[in-house]
């Protein structure tokens, strides 16, 4: 079979498509292949985040479908680093520049934005549906319906916490610099995804984001079934929202925001339907950093000795750009 090896802002995943299958996986399948490819010790090459299970749409109105699949074997709604690679992916398949890509919750539109730099090519990807509800985050807080700029005694004292699901759930408060960098993001994030606390059952996302200048912010994450990342899509986009409606005085909709992150950057821009509900685009690079052969049936196993890897330059590019910066 065959994979690509693709990032986003360092979030770094490897492409699956269903049709370089040698033959088809079943859902078991599927996840011991992301266990095993994915691990960062053992795994294919370094391993990764995840794997982006790319198969066929429900209609002709999307050029396909996207399926995120942890590295743990777990199943995410949305990946906002992990679409923009599909979407280059899918793009360069079809001859596309704009156009849908189905995902678990919502079809989103994907289309190619000006290249950020030489050679480091990128995509710019829808991020909805936004809701603030409890019930679709899976939140239990003192009965509470939404949590918006509060304190969360059980997680902190001091830091005041916003929960959204973009679709998938997110945590996110604003700190100060010590703070982004210190022990309390792996603390609260570690609790919250343990699988027995009262609050988040299911586990969320959880950010930590501190204001560099007038739209311009810095993430950091502790992503669900995957743990701290260079980078989270989905986080970057739900803390941009976050942003803007907390920090209205410095920001408005519709400017494009810099979102840096320890992997690099992207751009966001938050947006509002007339219904009111809001949704963010989300701009950055989509790079494509091998091409990957190997054996299917030994890839099952964990056996990687006979994968082909076959390096771009995209990655070199990447690197420069982010020394830029």
């Amino acid at each position: 079979m065959k994979m690509i090896k693709v990032h986003g802002s360092g979030n770094d995943f490897f492409i699956l498509d269903e049709k370089q299958l040698d033959k088809s996986l079943s859902e078991e399948e599927l996840k011991q292949l992301a266990r095993h490819v994915c691990d960062r010790k053992n795994g294919l090459h370094g391993g990764s985040d995840g794997i982006l299970y790319v198969t066929k749409g429900h209609d002709d109105s999307v050029v396909g479908k996207m399926r995120v699949i942890n590295a743990d074997g777990s199943e995410a709604s949305m990946c906002g680093n992990g679409i923009r690679t599909v979407a280059r992916y899918l793009s360069e398949q079809n001859n596309l520049t704009d156009f849908k890509i189905e995902t678990m919750y919502a079809d989103l539109e994907v289309k190619k934005a000006k290249d950020f730099a030489p050679n480091v090519v990128a995509f710019d990807a829808e991020i909805s549906p936004v809701s603030f509800a409890a019930n679709d985050l899976k939140m239990h807080i003192d009965g509470k319906t939404k949590l918006f700029d509060e304190v969360v005694p059980e997680l902190s004292k001091t830091l005041k916490f916003s929960a959204v699901a973009v679709p998938n759930p997110h945590l996110i408060t604003f700190v100060n610099h010590e703070e982004l960098i210190g022990p309390e993001l792996g603390r609260i994030a570690t609790y919250l995804n343990n699988g027995k606390n009262p609050i988040f059952p299911d586990g969320v996302n959880v950010s930590f984001v501190e204001v560099l200048a007038n739209n311009n912010i810095f993430v950091r994450t502790f992503e669900r079934g995957v743990g701290f990342t260079n980078a989270c899509g989905t986080a970057m986009s739900a803390s941009s929202l976050i942003y803007s409606l907390l920090y209205a005085r410095h920001t408005n909709l519709e400017d494009l925001i810099a979102v840096h992150n320890p992997g690099g950057m992207v751009n966001t821009k938050v947006h509002q339907r007339e219904d009111k509900s809001y949704w963010m685009s989300l701009i950055g690079n989509a790079t494509f950093v091998a091409e990957v052969e190997l054996e299917q049936e030994k890839a099952l196993t964990g056996d990687f000795t006979d994968a082909k890897w076959i390096a771009t330059a995209e990655q070199s590019a990447y690197e420069d750009f982010v020394g830029s910066l």
